[in-house]
């Protein structure tokens, strides 16, 4: 008999545990879910800029190039007329 109220007394409180560390990890679930989604929204916009910028340095590149090929242009230009006199 005392075996049986004792098993009782056991599983009653097994049940009562498992009921709270569920609530537990739901709240976690819940804490983590929030985070994980802010680092993604974070990674998101820092990887927009990351984007932005090197399509910035893309086209100030070959701004550089046409420009130096202009002024190359140029001095070649300079050179013939300068050999012409």
């Amino acid at each position: 008999m005392k075996k049986i109220i004792l098993s009782l007394a056991v599983a009653t409180l097994l049940f009562s545990c498992k009921e709270e560390t569920n609530e537990k990890v739901k709240d976690a679930t819940k804490a983590v879910t929030s985070d994980v989604k802010q680092s993604i929204d974070s990674v998101t916009e820092k990887a927009k800029k990351a984007i932005d910028t090197s399509k910035i340095k893309q086209k100030a590149k070959s701004l550089i190039i046409k420009g130096a090929e202009k002024v190359e242009q140029g001095a070649k230009k300079v050179k013939e007329e300068a050999a012409k006199k």
